[in-house]
């Protein structure tokens, strides 16, 4: 080949290499400032077809090239003014029309030897200095949205945000799984078999990546993955060559960053305390720079700053996580089956604020049941125990058969007492309803909690709506009750704040779904939160269904007594007739007893007028008031007393015993259990 051919093809390979591979911006404009040639390092033009480029005039070149200085100086070179050597100039960010950076540009005319100019030619760079205050925008950036959220793929997407066409043309954050789920980490490295979980993937392309969001994922040995997952230090690969050794560990990854066109890549692990969480990975295609130290450097500020915020948040997740499994074992498992109300009860934890919720369904005596939803503020393990020691104190207060409106100005106190004790305050907002099934009413008090939504048998909705009265640990406790009646087949639903909190119109979506009464209450437990929640809401959420059952007339005996000492052989008797009546003689001898005691004791020490009841329930009830609000208490007589024995007896035949009171007088009541409960 002659020689001037092959300088003609050595020049031709140099001139195409200068435009390929120089990292800095190239431009050829003819003499109408009309571009006729570029490289891909150039701004304004990066990401565009050459279609769309080539012809257009300088002043129409978009990401803020056209700045009116540059216009001036390439029109001044044309005109034959001397050229223009590193002058700098500012224009727009490309990442970020808003804000500016400097720019040194050079502009020269494009005239082969003495014939005729051509145009001009402008190379165009970003300074030292600007590369490093791009770098402090990053950092800065970096520190003001990573770690706002205790939420891992939150904080890997506020990375991704920070660095994706500014540093980087795409990012990979894998974390360990057991990261993501707040499990206790292990010091030390991390094996390459261990599951990574993907929890952020960006690229200027907006392609997906091959694993999904969410998906699982393992490095193949050896790689710059394994390696700093191993020593917890991080990869510069500064030219990614086709013939890297370690890519042939990982054929597939390889195929996709050969296709992608990737060039240079970064390989940074995320470590806090001596603990890898994962790696995070950084690629160029898009932008000829390769990375360097400097780049390096950066890249671990910013994994560094991201792997102590995922770490917050895997310490996070952890607490919930054990708060949430406290808040479970200090909540009742099912509720007890009972002959008032058939209930169903739904809790499902929050994200974020989780801990402070609860139900309950107590049984009370005379076949009562109390029904009951409340939320202490908070979250967390403070706030799941707290719930504890509340709902402990309320169970203590229901089974003493305090009023609605009594119970909760004593539990005001109990929760007022957390506050002293922990020096945190600590309030709460509480529903207490009783259903009586003898007379078919529901007494309900709130305490800052939503009302109850209630419908009939037949669908339609019914007002129970207590006047609310101030949170639990206010020491403000002044509560009123309210008094309806609900017929056989009612429906109430009880429910915390998360559960509705997100859902216009929630209660008439309530009262739509209780208005459906051959549907099971787990059914619509289930609709309830298919229409009420969007996801699973960031605090608890609490439903409570119950449908009432009143109590059958054949299950219920009830007798007035006249204040006469000789009745006592009749109330055995009426007790005795009763038993046999429901075919529960073996309990004749321990019944009779019990009523003669109490009967006893209230014409003794009572006033009139006095009642005898027996309920036939699960157990069997045996009741027995008195006008009188003197409250009995047990005592153990000594061998020469010659009473106070009453109540001794009455303690060691019935399987439970108390006392209530009502707006005159009090009720003895005791229970024995039967064969079939």
């Amino acid at each position: 080949m002659p020689s001037g051919s092959a300088g003609g093809d050595l020049s031709a390979t140099v001139l195409e290499t200068l435009f390929t591979q120089a990292p800095m911006g190239l431009y050829v404009f003819d003499d109408q400032l009309r571009i006729v040639r570029y490289n891909t390092a150039a701004r304004g033009v990066r990401g565009l077809p050459s279609d769309q480029v080539c012809g257009r005039r300088l002043d129409e070149i978009a990401e803020g090239f056209h700045d009116p200085e540059l216009i001036a100086l390439a029109r001044q070179v044309l005109a034959g003014q001397a050229p223009v050597q590193d002058r700098l100039i500012r224009g727009r960010h490309p990442g970020d029309p808003d804000r500016e950076m400097v720019i040194s540009v050079s502009v020269f005319r494009v005239r082969p030897g003495e014939g005729h100019v051509l145009g001009v030619a402008v190379v165009q760079d970003v300074t030292a200095r600007q590369h490093a205050a791009d770098r402090l925008d990053i950092l800065h950036d970096a520190h003001r949205t990573i770690g706002t959220s205790l939420d891992v793929r939150a904080t890997a997407e506020a990375l991704a945000d920070v660095v994706v066409h500014r540093f980087a043309d795409a990012i990979t954050v894998d974390v360990l799984d057991d990261a993501v789920r707040g499990a206790a980490l292990p010091a030390g490295p991390v094996d390459a078999d261990v599951p990574l979980r993907r929890v952020a993937f960006r690229s200027v392309t907006d392609r997906a990546g091959r694993i999904p969001p969410g998906g699982l994922t393992t490095f193949p040995f050896p790689t710059p993955f394994t390696q700093s997952l191993q020593d917890a230090s991080p990869r510069l690969v500064a030219r990614l060559r086709a013939d890297e050794p370690w890519l042939a560990a990982d054929p597939e990854r390889a195929r996709r960053l050969t296709d992608a066109g990737v060039h240079s890549l970064l390989v940074v692990p995320l470590v806090v305390r001596g603990s890898v969480l994962g790696v995070v990975g950084c690629y160029r295609h898009r932008d000829p720079r390769p990375y360097d130290d400097e780049d390096l450097s950066l890249a671990e500020q910013l994994a560094q700053r991201t792997a102590l915020s995922i770490d917050n948040a895997r310490s996070y997740a952890r607490e919930r996580t054990v708060a949430t499994a406290l808040q479970r074992h200090l909540l009742p498992r099912t509720p007890p089956r009972l002959t008032a109300v058939d209930a169903a009860c739904l809790h499902l934890p929050g994200t974020e604020r989780g801990g402070g919720d609860w139900y309950d369904v107590i049984p009370l005596s005379g076949s009562r049941v109390a029904l009951t939803v409340g939320d202490v503020t908070g979250s967390g393990i403070e706030a799941a125990a707290a719930m504890g020691q509340v709902r402990t104190a309320l169970t203590t207060l229901a089974v003493r058969d305090l009023a609605p409106e009594e119970l909760l100005s004593c539990l005001d106190g109990v929760t007022g007492s957390l506050t002293r004790d922990t020096g945190e305050p600590v309030t709460a907002s509480c529903l207490y309803a009783v259903f009586d099934p003898v007379t078919r009413t529901c007494t309900a008090a709130s305490a800052g909690h939503a009302a109850p939504v209630a419908v009939g048998p037949l669908g339609e909705p019914l007002s129970v709506d207590p006047p609310a009265g101030p949170p639990l640990g206010t020491g403000c406790g002044r509560y009123e009750a309210l008094r309806v009646e609900l017929p056989d087949g009612s429906l109430l639903a009880l429910y915390t704040h998360g559960l509705v909190r997100s859902a216009p119109d929630a209660r008439g979506t309530l009262l739509r779904l209780l208005g459906q009464p051959d549907r099971a209450l787990r059914r619509i437990a289930d609709d309830a939160v298919y229409s009420l929640l969007r996801g699973q809401g960031e605090d608890d959420a609490v439903l409570l269904l119950a449908r009432t059952r009143g109590l059958d007339e054949d299950r219920l005996a009830e007798w007035t007594l006249p204040e006469d000492p000789a009745v006592v052989g009749t109330a055995r008797r009426l007790a005795e007739h009763q038993l046999a009546a429901w075919h529960l003689e073996g309990l004749a001898f321990p019944t009779e007893l019990i009523v003669s005691e109490l009967v006893t004791n209230a014409i003794r020490y009572g006033s009139p007028p006095i009642r005898l009841r027996m309920i036939r329930d699960r157990g069997l009830l045996c009741e027995v008031s008195d006008g009188s609000s003197t409250a009995p208490h047990l005592r153990h007589a000594h061998a020469t007393d010659e009473g106070g024995r009453g109540l001794e007896i009455v303690a060691q035949l019935a399987d439970r015993w108390g006392t209530r009171f009502g707006r005159r007088g009090k009720t003895i009541w005791c229970e024995q259990r039967t064969d079939d409960t």
